[in-house]
């Protein structure tokens, strides 16, 4: 009888033995795939976190800056007062900004009564101003939908008819018909535009037209 306890004795310890070392494989298999998983996910996080710092540094630093807004008097259609015809935004990358593509920027434009949203036209692109000045140059011909460019500076000659962009020295000027836009600008308006690139921060400017115009041309920015 001592024989047989001892005998069922040592059975129930060696099933206990193999139970606990499934169970202990079975906790090695899913701590492996946890582990798995985890660092799985650790690294698209990590990933994706360099891809939104990167974006967000770009966002940061990019951008447009307006440097100086100018307009030339004259008439416009049946209107006899003089008003504000042409308008120049010269425009130049921010400080320590990428490359900015000005074909795929826009300029919004607005009296507090209408609303208007411009953009690229390349036959309005000038290399250089004309001998006669800048409002002499042909580039604000364009409709109300649309504005020029006239360079003022690029070393590297990165702002052409075809692709227009403008990298750090780079001086443009972007040519507005507000005769086409707002009938010419009167006396005591104000106006509120924002240069918005692809990507990046936009310039934005505001400004309120002189109360007369004895003048030819007049510095609005």
């Amino acid at each position: 009888m001592r024989n047989v306890k001892r005998m069922l004795k040592e059975d129930d310890i060696g099933d206990m033995g193999i139970g606990a070392m499934i169970v202990f494989i079975a906790m090695v298999l899913v701590a492996g795939i946890a582990a798995s998983v985890l660092i799985q996910t650790a690294n698209r996080l990590e990933i994706q976190a360099m891809k939104t710092g990167q974006e967000t540094t770009e966002e940061v630093a990019t951008g447009i800056g307006i440097e100086d807004i100018t307009g030339q008097k004259g008439t416009f259609g049946a209107w006899t007062a003089d008003s504000l015809l042409n308008v120049t935004i010269c425009v130049s990358p921010r400080s320590g900004s990428k490359d900015v593509d000005l074909s795929n920027t826009i300029i919004e434009l607005s009296n507090s009564t209408t609303k208007y949203i411009l953009s690229y036209e390349p036959t309005l692109w000038f290399g250089n101003p004309a001998a006669g000045g800048v409002f002499s140059t042909a580039a604000f011909a364009g409709t109300a939908l649309q504005f020029g460019i006239i360079v003022l500076e690029d070393a590297d000659l990165s702002c052409q008819r075809a692709n227009p962009v403008i990298n750090r020295g780079d001086h443009v000027l972007l040519t507005i018909s507000a005769g086409a836009c707002f009938s010419g600008l009167r006396e005591r308006t104000d106006i509120w535009g924002t240069v918005f690139p692809e990507t990046g921060a936009p310039g934005v400017f505001a400004f309120r037209t002189p109360a007369s115009y004895p003048d030819i041309v007049y510095d609005l920015y």
